[in-house]
């Protein structure tokens, strides 16, 4: 018999199936099946299905919304006044001198898994370099140790898993020796879950006899998987105040970039974010907006299209800055959200999800037929003291792949375009010159930045064929 307080909770509910099966299964899938029923929150789920949690009502709240304080391309570039009242040139300054003084760490989220490119395994583990064919999880773990190597101080990364992708992710790390990226300079960590519901009567759904259906709990879920796993205590034994944040599947990202650390510093802000400019109002990208003093993001989903439409007096969009998930977080104001990190508000997503029936036969819906609750990490962003926003190029910073071939956009074609483009670039700024239509590709560890490049290339060198920089043998 399933212990009786859980199975009298679970009818309390109306949620007794979730045990239908419990004759069926040894012991150890009693125990498996037991120890996730009793970490749910039957209250919540409770709730969350029946609309009784508060969900604010964005369309109108982007009614009374204004544009974000920024740092926008024409400040960057000397062709303005900041209105924040920034430098450039001291931000450069700043940012580096607290990489050189080993205070910034890296946090990549890596949860999720390369289906949509047809890849069952860990998206990070997708080679997608156009030349050497390394891995995402390659490519960023290989900027740290060129961080590293650049400033002179190790560079932490805390790599947030989930747990379909946990296990292989460690594996594989430890098969290629964290790519040169010491041990003690690597977390690897795994975020929380929520339950699906049906979505017409709220009953759990179960993806086994012994096993709830569990998805990830969501971006949001980073800041008590942080204090889980111990890394928040890491981070303050080691001196890190800031980490810089960003997803697996970006691979041009520019990982800790001294000016956005040095405008995150100067500003005193606790909660910095890039933000790309939308070229259309429909685009999908989150909308960065001030709702009062307070930062926020409004999903495009959720912001009306007369609003998104709006434009200024110089006919752009008066809601331009899109939002493409890289922050920089101070890791106090981390700490501090600890005692919110309930309190952060879920979205809910109405998905297809395969599912036992009564008769313990699998289903696989052909339309929606799930709610799956989760949290994102940009609701931190109204609790955030002196929030601020800084304007990049697509070309800079975001080439996400998330398609398969033959999609217009974010395929593996389209992002090895961007990271040759960006390599080019810094090739070009230092004076080389390369052909038309000959690919390059730079090693993280040869060099992390244009400046790095500068340092390694001779002004006036010639690249006629596709050439790798890297220093392996």
């Amino acid at each position: 018999m399933p212990p009786q307080e859980l199975a009298n909770r679970f009818q309390s509910f109306g949620q007794q199936h979730a045990l239908a099966f419990w004759d069926e299964l040894s012991p150890d899938e009693q125990s498996h099946l037991a120890s996730q029923l009793a970490a749910i929150d039957l209250e919540l789920i409770d709730s969350l299905f029946k609309g009784d949690v508060d969900q604010p009502d964005w369309a109108a709240e982007a009614r009374r919304a204004t544009p974000p304080p920024a740092m926008r391309l024409a400040d960057r570039r000397g062709e303005g006044t900041s209105s924040l009242g920034l430098s450039p040139a001291e931000a450069k300054q700043t940012g580096a001198a607290a990489m050189a003084a080993g205070k910034v760490g890296i946090l990549l989220v890596a949860g999720g898994q390369g289906s949509r490119l047809g890849f069952e395994h860990p998206k990070g583990m997708y080679p997608i370099a156009p030349l050497s064919h390394a891995t995402l999880f390659e490519i960023h773990l290989k900027k740290a140790v060129g961080l590293a190597k650049k400033y002179g101080k190790p560079v932490p990364v805390y790599l947030m898993t989930s747990p379909v992708t946990h296990d292989e992710t460690v594996a594989f790390l430890a098969e290629h020796k964290n790519f040169g990226l010491p041990a003690g300079d690597l977390l690897v960590f795994c975020q929380g879950t929520m339950p699906a519901v049906d979505d017409k009567t709220g009953k759990l759904l179960l993806a086994g006899k012994d096993q709830l259906f569990l998805s990830p709990d969501g971006h949001g879920g980073t800041v008590a998987a942080l204090e889980r796993s111990g890394a928040i205590a890491q981070m303050r034994q080691r001196g890190i105040e800031q980490l810089f944040y960003f997803q697996v599947d970006n691979p041009i990202v520019p990982i800790c970039d001294a000016e956005l650390v040095g405008y995150h510093l100067l500003s005193k802000s606790e909660l910095t974010s890039i933000a790309v400019a939308k070229q259309t109002p429909a685009e999908k990208l989150g909308n960065f907006v001030m709702l009062g003093d307070r930062l926020h993001v409004i999903e495009y989903s959720d912001f009306p299209a007369d609003v998104a439409a709006k434009l200024n007096d110089d006919g752009s969009l008066r809601f331009w800055a899109g939002s493409i998930a890289i922050h920089v977080f101070d890791v106090a104001f981390l700490e501090r959200m600890l005692s919110f990190k309930d309190a952060l508000p879920f979205h809910i997503a109405h998905k297809k999800v395969p599912h036992l029936n009564d008769e313990g036969k699998l289903v696989e819906p052909t339309e929606p037929n799930a709610l799956k609750f989760e949290r994102f990490i940009f609701d931190l962003l109204p609790q955030a003291a002196r929030p601020i926003v800084v304007e990049y190029t697509e070309e800079e910073c975001f080439a996400p792949l998330k398609n398969a071939p033959g999609e217009p956009k974010d395929t593996p074609e389209y992002v090895q375009r961007f990271m040759i483009a960006q390599h080019r670039e810094w090739l070009e700024a230092a004076g080389a010159k390369v052909a038309e239509g000959v690919a390059v590709e730079i090693d993280p560890v040869w060099a992390v930045d244009a400046e790095e490049v500068a340092k390694r290339v001779k002004a006036g060198t010639a690249f006629s064929e596709e050439t790798l920089f890297s220093d392996a043998k």
